[in-house]
C-alpha cells in the first residue's frame, strides 16, 4: 500500500513547479511585449503611408479634371470632399490616423495640396499613439515629411 500512495504523489506537477513556469512565461512576456507594441505601431504608420499615397492620387485625378487640389477634414460637407476618405483603416472608428487635406504652407489650394495624417484624434481611435513620428505630412510636390523628432518615419 505504501508503494501504490508513492506512486500518485510523483503524478503532476507540485505548486512550486507551477509558479516557476509562471514566472518564466510571465518574464518571457514582459521582454516581448515592448517589442511587440513597436510593431503594432510600425504597421499602423505603414497603413497611414498607403492611405496618404492612395489619396495624394485620388487628388492628382481630382486637378487633372478641376485644375486645382480639393481640401477637405472630417468635418466636411460638401459632396466633392466627403469623396476623399478621411481616416486610414476599414473603418473610422478602428482607424489609427485622421487624414486632412489643406493647402501647402504659404501656397494657395489651388497650387499644393498637403495631406496630413494625424494620429490619434477624437474622430479615430484615440488611444493610439505615434510618439516617435508623430503626423505624417505628403505633398502634392512629393515631399514627405513627419512632425515627430525621427527622420526615419517614411522608411
Amino acid at each position: 500500500m505504501h508503494n501504490a500512495r508513492n506512486a500518485i504523489r510523483r503524478q503532476g506537477f507540485t505548486m512550486i513547479e507551477a509558479m516557476i513556469v509562471l514566472v518564466i512565461m510571465m518574464v518571457t512576456a514582459a521582454a516581448a511585449y515592448p517589442s511587440y507594441a513597436q510593431f503594432v505601431v510600425r504597421g499602423k504608420r505603414t497603413e497611414a503611408q498607403a492611405s496618404l499615397y492612395l489619396l495624394m492620387q485620388q487628388q492628382e485625378r481630382y486637378f487633372s479634371v478641376h485644375n486645382s487640389y480639393l481640401a477637405f477634414s472630417s468635418s466636411s460637407t460638401d459632396a466633392d470632399e466627403r469623396k476623399f476618405k478621411w481616416w486610414t483603416g476599414v473603418k473610422a472608428a478602428d482607424s489609427a490616423y485622421e487624414v486632412e487635406g489643406k493647402a501647402c504652407d504659404g501656397e494657395e489650394i489651388g497650387d499644393c495640396v498637403q495631406l496630413i495624417a494625424k494620429p490619434g484624434t477624437a474622430q479615430v481611435d484615440a488611444n493610439y499613439k505615434d510618439a516617435v513620428c508623430e503626423s505624417l505630412i505628403l505633398t502634392s510636390a512629393g515631399e514627405r515629411k513627419a512632425t515627430g523628432a525621427s527622420t526615419g518615419c517614411w522608411r
